[in-house]
């Protein structure tokens, strides 16, 4: 199989995967949190967009220290991306969720939480499946 993938197939890839956590997320909180669609739609939406900002600018940064200082992406370089990645994430969308909603920085730091735990499980999911669609459409 080949790892190599396009900017329109990565864009693909991303977009997919916002939209159907999207699509996961806004019924879901609305019915959980007792707000209308509209408005926890529109809060995944900020919370999406947010993310995979964050994502290109943190990666890119990333990569430049690793140009810069040289190190290999070992599991603890790994573990230590990933923490990084979540507390930057975290300090933008909890104050943001606290404000959307109403709620206390304390009450958006746990509604977080949450979250993380769902996307744990789901990005696992849905790479695994869009590796193996992707690997039925390549051999077609």
């Amino acid at each position: 199989m080949s790892l190599q993938k396009s900017v329109k197939e990565r864009f693909f890839h991303a977009f997919c995967f916002e939209a159907l956590a999207i699509a996961i997320c806004a019924p879901l909180g609305a019915w959980l949190l007792d707000y209308s669609l509209a408005h926890m739609g529109l809060l995944t939406l900020m919370i999406s967009l947010i993310a995979m900002l964050w994502n290109m600018v943190f990666n890119a940064i990333f990569d430049r220290l690793q140009l810069r200082v040289g190190f290999n992406r070992t599991m603890v370089v790994r573990a230590a991306h990933a923490i990084a990645f979540e507390i930057g994430l975290v300090l933008a969308v909890v104050p943001l969720a606290a404000w959307w909603l109403g709620i206390s920085l304390w009450q958006a730091f746990v509604l977080d939480i949450g979250i993380v735990l769902f996307f744990l499980p789901y990005t696992f999911a849905y790479n695994w499946t869009y590796d193996t669609l992707r690997v039925r459409v390549i051999n077609r």
